[in-house]
């Protein structure tokens, strides 16, 4: 079976390596026969690198914690400190730089899950990823990722922007049969050569194969969706700001892609720079690499919230990252490759202001592999519930093959 991608990069299309786009479909080419806009939509963020779980929601309540972390460890809740964690529940707390979420928490709108993960024991960044986008764990062979196989099946016409991704390139969790596009950014999207586009327009409605036809036509119809999208001017919405930084303006653009009503039912998009094997944090918690990198990722979550409004009703946004980090601090102030993360989840009909899954604890005999916090909820479990409860999949059994997800009640 032939697989349909589409590769929006560069402000420019690039399909089979070559190619732009004339403005010859205009949006009324989906008002006749099209599926309503208002879907329920799933967003995926990724954190790439490996972050440090255990200083992002930090166990405030675990002696071991801060026995094993005696430079990095992020100081108990404080009142009034800029320096301490931010308690949500009388153990678990939010990284200083986090406080931003805080609100959404106590208004039930953020859960978090932690011990959460890969059950896969991989230590390598690559495998890791690879397995987590795939939804098989290791399993290299699995073509597709989980995204695009959970992607309802739909009857008729759908649109050809219904999973999204921000970025020079498809990530693996979207690749698949079912069309997907990458793009970096709606706004410089721009025609370069529209009689070059029309000669391809040409040849891929001329070619025998159904398939490479069906990928000229979605090709040509996300182009001009994009560009229609492109000549309305957009603002945030109740006072929302992004911050200025590549994932801030990730997420700016999946909420106007949304808001758009152009029928988009998947998102993806990524934040890297989370291996901190040196320097994790500054002479304070408020300061140094991973302060600062929380920082811009806790506002661009809220600031999405903000813009979205009552929008996210329909919106379940999840993160991951491919493994966590030791335990204990290594010996340059960083950690090192772990095992279990922490996952957020947040949505207007998310279960939240609760941590969800089994703590393992951190004594000695505790740790996986006698150094990494122990995975007790599998990473499917999250997605898979998602999946059923929120896109209303029926069944997770394509989307995750060999595994029964266990819902948590997120949903």
């Amino acid at each position: 079976m032939t697989n349909r991608r589409i590769f929006l990069r560069n402000s420019a299309l690039a399909m089979v390596g070559a190619g732009t786009a004339p403005l010859w479909l205009e949006r009324a080419l989906y008002a006749a026969g099209a599926p309503s806009p208002r879907k329920k939509i799933l967003v995926a963020i990724f954190q790439r690198g490996a972050a440090d779980g255990l200083n992002v929601v930090v166990p405030h309540g675990e002696k071991a914690y801060y026995e094993m972390r005696p430079t990095i460890a992020v100081p108990r809740p404080s009142a009034g400190s800029p320096d301490a964690a931010v308690d949500l529940d009388g153990f678990f707390g939010l990284h200083p730089s986090l406080a931003s979420l805080k609100l959404l928490f106590d208004q039930r709108h953020l859960a978090i899950v932690d011990a959460a993960g890969s059950p896969d024991p991989t230590r390598s960044h690559f495998d890791a990823q690879d397995y987590m986008e795939s939804g098989t764990p290791g399993l290299k062979a699995t073509a597709s990722g989980w995204m695009n196989r959970a992607l309802p099946r739909a009857k008729g016409k759908v649109s050809p922007v219904r999973a999204v991704a921000i970025g020079a390139t498809l990530p693996r969790a979207m690749r698949g049969n079912e069309p997907a596009i990458s793009l970096q950014k709606i706004d410089n999207f721009q025609v370069r050569n529209a009689e070059a586009a029309r000669e391809f327009q040409q040849m891929y409605e001329s070619v025998a194969d159904p398939a490479m036809q069906a990928t000229g036509r979605e090709t040509f119809e996300a182009v001009s969706m994009l560009q229609a999208i492109q000549r309305q001017p957009y603002s945030a919405a109740g006072g929302a700001e992004y911050p200025r930084s590549p994932f801030g303006d990730s997420l700016k653009q999946i909420a106007q892609l949304i808001k758009a009503d152009v029928g988009m039912e998947m998102a993806f998009a990524d934040i890297g720079g989370w291996d901190h094997h040196v320097n994790e944090t500054g002479a304070r918690a408020s300061e140094g690499q991973l302060a600062n990198l929380l920082r811009q990722y806790g506002q661009a979550l809220s600031a999405f919230w903000t813009d979205m409004a009552d929008r996210m009703a329909d919106v379940a946004l999840v993160t991951m990252s491919e493994f966590g980090r030791t335990a204990r601090e290594n010996g340059n102030r960083g950690t090192d490759h772990g095992h279990a993360n922490c996952m957020f989840v947040m949505g207007g009909a998310i279960q939240g202001g609760k941590v969800y899954g089994k703590w393992p604890g951190l004594e000695k005999h505790q740790l996986y592999e006698g150094r990494d916090l122990a995975l007790t909820t599998d990473f499917r479990d999250v997605l898979g519930e998602l999946v059923v409860r929120h896109m209303r999949t029926p069944s997770t059994a394509e989307v995750f093959p060999g595994h029964t997800p266990k819902f948590l009640g997120l949903v």
